[in-house]
């Protein structure tokens, strides 16, 4: 693999992540992260970025391509992609799909193929990795003409972290990816499951947006519909305020007010009963989809952690597998206090492995991007 630096591109809604990478060693040489950024901001702030990567030696000349992090690429865009005019046409279209996410991903492409127009563009699809889950997992109960004209099935989103910890996890057991059952848990502020057969997704949490699944900082994952049409009905919530409850006042922060596990822990600690029913019902939801997951592979050899609070938050991997002892799962609790980067938490005499592994979804992006470019 070529170890000429990608740019990593992570445009949010009001932030630009950025971080140079080389594919090959993994090497960070360079990266930041930019926030409270307007609509406007985009252009300036990539006129930054740049600069600051020119001054430490890594202008456009000593780049290979910039890699962006798009969150919906839905049924088109299933691979990682050589943005051109078309492709930017055909990522506008898929807005409906991914309100908040895909727009500032497009807006950073845009200003990026701007501020670097000789170098390639790749697009890379956190829904990718979910492009050919099983029928039976990808398929909502709803009128079929009706879904199959706007679109609608699961997509899936995570997927560059749970393809990248996949990897990482066969990696560090020393077994071939293809033998392996894995359950990944990607909790994060955004947080999904996945299970993972042989190295392909055969079920994941996330849906047609990244609202379903999983109770997250600000997003409550599963919800009967019919919530909504009583809100609609009875509550007099039009459809903006609906999608602000649903995206920004839900979750933990919905529950009590605090979607930092940190402040969640201390609240707890103190004993706020709002903050200690809400880490009820987070662990509650996981273990459900724990419990699922395990079904549909018929066991796993492995159960992994990561992101934010999956790798930082030893009491919640500790209660949320506690008591599955039935289920061959037995956390060392020495090992997940201790517990830091790639490690194995569970006790000598579990049947299932327990690990906690970093995920780096940079690395990933620019890898992709390599492997893209050579075709």
């Amino acid at each position: 693999m070529s170890d000429r630096p990608v740019l990593v591109l992570n445009a949010g809604s009001s932030s630009l992540k950025y971080q140079v990478l080389r594919p090959g060693t993994g090497e960070s040489l360079l990266g930041g992260h930019l926030e409270r950024l307007h609509h406007d901001d985009f252009a300036a702030a990539l006129l930054r970025v740049s600069a600051e990567l020119a001054d430490a030696g890594l202008g456009a000349d000593a780049l290979a391509a910039v890699g962006h992090r798009v969150v919906h690429g839905g049924s088109r865009f299933v691979v990682p992609t050589l943005v051109d005019d078309a492709v930017l046409a055909g990522l506008e279209e898929l807005v409906p799909l991914a309100p908040l996410h895909n727009p500032p991903a497009i807006e950073g492409v845009r200003h990026a193929r701007e501020v670097y127009p000789d170098l390639p563009q790749v697009a890379v699809f956190d829904t990718a990795f979910f492009a050919d889950l099983p029928v039976e997992a990808a398929t909502y109960a709803v009128d079929r003409t009706l879904a199959e004209r706007h679109g609608i099935r699961r997509y899936g989103a995570h997927g560059i972290s749970h393809h990248y910890v996949a990897a990482e996890v066969a990696a560090f057991l020393g077994r071939p990816l293809a033998e392996l059952d894995q359950i990944v848990l990607h909790l994060g502020n955004g947080a999904s499951a996945t299970a993972i057969q042989g190295g392909r997704p055969v079920e994941t949490s996330m849906g047609l947006t990244p609202l379903e699944g999983l109770v997250m900082g600000t997003r409550g994952g599963d919800l009967d519909p019919g919530v909504l049409l009583h809100l609609l009905r009875v509550g007099g919530l039009d459809v903006d305020q609906l999608d602000d409850l649903l995206h920004h006042r839900s979750g933990l922060r919905g529950l009590c007010g605090l979607q930092d596990f940190r402040d969640l822990q201390a609240a707890r600690d103190a004993g706020d009963e709002a903050a200690t029913t809400a880490y009820a019902v987070y662990c509650h939801r996981l273990r459900k989809y724990l419990g699922a997951y395990l079904a549909v592979l018929g066991g796993a050899d492995v159960i992994t952690f990561t992101a934010g609070a999956g790798e930082h938050v030893p009491r919640l991997r500790a209660d949320v597998l506690a008591g599955l002892e039935r289920l061959g799962i037995i956390v060392d609790p020495v090992h997940n206090g201790t517990a830091r980067g790639p490690a194995r938490i569970s006790a000598d005499d579990s049947e299932v492995t327990v690990l906690v592994i970093p995920t780096r979804e940079e690395l990933s992006i620019a890898r992709q991007v390599v492997e893209a470019l050579a075709g």
